[in-house]
């Protein structure tokens, strides 16, 4: 009875190994996707390694968002190879990848009136279980304190405003302590400061050595932070490389059908992308 109780009980997922920086932690190969019926994705190739920030930007439609759920096995491809730590993601258990990367959706809603506290904790279930998870307490903690929301970790989070809900979803992928990192629109409803705070968090996690993608609207922002910038135009990716050498002006007033223009922070050197208005 004991040896059937056995194989009935599925084995712990073993947790990752340490990456080595430039080591890749996702990457996406001749990719197509195809959401009823319509093309979204067609012959994408991004590759997301550890100690860098990858932001994927492009116009609304342009198929960021679904690049970001492929990547985190959230949406299956109809073509292409999806790699996760350098296996197929179909390969993967959910527990095995749950401790493997973190996703962070555009919107965060519960049914239930969950403490904040609780919300972030949640983020520890995958560990359970495992080796680490009397890391629990301490990665709550660190991750509330690092998004501002420990002030008010008892309140419900049916009760926060959208950009205090949004930073209390970001500390829950903060807990969980994953080497792949995938953000999508994480300062969309945030103001001036916390935007810079996340994204000063993005760079943290890459210099500890985490893989981070992120989908950012703001150009500048995407500039300012990121190591790599993907352009998506109409589900193909049309530049990929270091933000000032693919943050173009004839590329990105092509691409957004806006006129821009692209100037040097004056103390920084780094770039800053602003639509052209007429005097």
């Amino acid at each position: 009875m004991r040896g059937k109780l056995a194989r009935l009980v599925p084995p712990r997922p073993v947790p990752p190994s340490p990456a080595a920086p430039g080591d890749v932690l996702a990457e996406a190969d001749g990719l197509r996707v195809r959401l009823g019926g319509r093309p979204v994705l067609d012959g994408v190739g991004v590759t997301a390694r550890a100690g860098e920030v990858l932001a994927l930007v492009g116009p609304n439609g342009a198929g960021k968002s679904t690049l970001l759920g492929v990547l985190a096995a959230d949406v299956p491809a109809t073509e292409g190879a999806v790699r996760v730590h350098g296996r197929p993601v179909a390969e993967w258990s959910a527990p095995e990848l749950a401790l493997r990367r973190s996703v962070l959706p555009q919107s965060a809603s519960l049914s239930f009136p969950f403490p904040v506290e609780e919300v972030v904790r949640m983020g520890r279930a995958p560990w359970a279980g495992t080796g680490l998870e009397d890391e629990d307490d301490a990665a709550v903690a660190e991750a509330m304190a690092r998004t501002e929301v420990a002030g008010f970790a008892g309140r419900p989070f049916s009760a926060l405003s959208g950009s205090e809900r949004a930073r209390v979803a970001l500390a829950r992928v903060l807990a969980q302590r994953t080497p792949l990192l995938l953000l999508d629109e994480p300062t969309a409803a945030l103001d001036l400061r916390h935007q810079e705070l996340v994204l000063r968090l993005c760079r943290e996690r890459a210099r500890a050595g985490d893989a981070v993608v992120v989908v950012l609207h703001d150009l500048s922002l995407a500039a300012a932070y990121a190591d790599r910038v993907a352009i998506l135009r109409a589900g193909r990716v049309a530049a990929d490389g270091p933000p000032a050498e693919v943050l173009s002006e004839g590329l990105l007033s092509e691409v957004y059908d806006q006129s821009v223009e692209v100037l040097p922070h004056p103390r920084t050197g780094a770039v800053l992308v602003v639509p052209h208005r007429a005097p």
